[in-house]
C-alpha cells in the first residue's frame, strides 16, 4: 500500500504535560488521527547535538505519519542549559519515563500500549536506539512513575542517528583545522555540554555496548540517512549495522543519493524527503499493524 493510500485521517494536535522538573513542564506535541482507534503510538525524539531544538522540529515527519493512523508523540526533554542535572542521563529518563507514561495513558490517547514504536533523529537518533536497547536500565528508569508498564518498544526509527558518539566526537576532532572547523568545534562543545566526558560516550553507546557483548534488547530497526551527510560518519554506520545484525537484530538501510544531514527536516517538501518519509511509514505500519 502506498502512502497516499494510507492517508485517511485528519488529526488533532495538542500539547500535553508529560513531566516536570522543579517546577518546569515538559511538553509532548501530540499528533493523533481523528478516529476511535486504538492507534499505534510512535514517540519521536528531536535531533539537536543533545543540546538544541524542540519537539516542534519534526513535524515534517510527524504530521505525514499520523494522518496514517499512528498517534505520534514528539518530546521536549531536559538538555544542558534547563539547570542543574541536565546533562546526561537526564534527557535518557525523561524519554524513558515518556514511553511509560504515554502507554499508562493510553486510553486517554487512543493508543494501543502493546504497539510503540520509537524514532530519532541524529542526537535524538542516539537517544532513541539506547531507549530501545536498554528499556530497564536502572540508570533510565530512575524517575519513578507508572506502574505496571516498562519503556519497551516495538521497532526503531533511525534518521541519520549519532549511533556512535564517541566515534562522533573523534571524527569532530580530525576535522579541526580545516574547510569544516567551525562546524567541528560545533559539535565538539555540544558533545562536552551534553556527555562531561568520553567515558559516558563510550558507555552508553549503542554500537560500543554491542561490541563488549552487553545485553540489549534488539527491536527492528530502518536506517535512513543521505549520501552527502557530514555530520553522521559512514563508517560509525556501517560499524553499528554490523554489530546489530551480527547480534541477530534487522536493520533496513535506505540511503538517498546527494543529500545531507536534516534532508527532512530542512526541506519535508522534497522528492527525497517524501521517499523516506514514505519508507518510515511502509515500516512502522509493518511492524506495529
Amino acid at each position: 500500500m502506498d502512502t497516499a493510500e494510507r492517508i485517511r485521517y485528519e488529526i488533532d494536535v495538542t500539547d500535553v504535560e508529560y513531566i516536570k522538573h522543579g517546577g518546569k513542564p515538559y511538553l509532548a506535541r501530540v499528533y493523533k488521527p481523528k478516529g476511535a482507534g486504538p492507534f499505534p503510538l510512535l514517540i519521536d525524539i528531536h535531533g539537536g547535538a543533545w543540546v538544541n531544538k524542540d519537539r516542534m522540529s519534526d513535524e515534517g515527519t510527524d504530521a505525514p505519519l499520523a494522518r496514517t493512523g499512528v498517534v505520534v508523540a514528539a518530546l521536549d526533554f531536559r538538555m544542558p542549559g534547563d539547570g542543574e542535572n541536565c546533562a546526561y542521563p537526564a534527557s535518557m529518563q525523561d524519554i524513558n519515563f515518556a514511553v511509560r507514561w504515554f502507554k499508562a495513558n493510553a486510553a486517554k490517547f487512543g493508543i494501543d500500549p502493546t504497539r510503540v514504536g520509537i524514532l530519532g533523529v541524529s542526537s535524538g537518533g542516539h537517544q532513541a536506539m539506547l531507549t530501545a536497547m536498554r528499556p530497564h536500565d536502572a540508570t533510565y528508569t530512575a524517575l519513578q512513575g507508572p506502574v505496571g508498564v516498562d519503556a519497551t518498544v516495538q521497532c526503531a526509527v533511525m534518521c541519520w542517528p549519532v549511533i556512535d558518539p564517541l566515534g562522533r566526537y573523534e571524527y569532530a576532532q580530525g576535522l579541526k583545522g580545516g574547510e569544516h572547523d567551525k562546524q567541528a568545534k560545533n559539535w565538539i562543545t555540544s558533545h562536552d555540554r551534553y556527555w562531561g566526558s568520553t567515558g559516558n560516550m563510550a558507555k552508553a553507546n549503542p554500537t560500543r555496548l554491542l561490541e563488549r557483548g552487553e545485553t540489549a534488547v534488539m527491536p527492528p530497526v530502518i536506517y535512513l540517512q543521505g549520501t552527502a551527510d557530514l555530520a553522521h560518519p559512514v563508517p560509525n554506520r556501517d560499524r553499528f549495522i554490523a554489530q546489530y545484525r551480527k547480534a541477530g537484530g534487522r536493520v533496513d538501510l535506505h540511503l538517498f543519493e546527494g543529500v545531507g544531514e536534516a534532508f527532512i527536516t530542512n526541506d519535508p517538501n522534497s522528492q527525497q524527503a517524501k521517499e523516506a518519509v514514505a519508507k518510515i511509514i511502509e515500516f512502522v505500519h509493518r511492524e506495529l499493524g
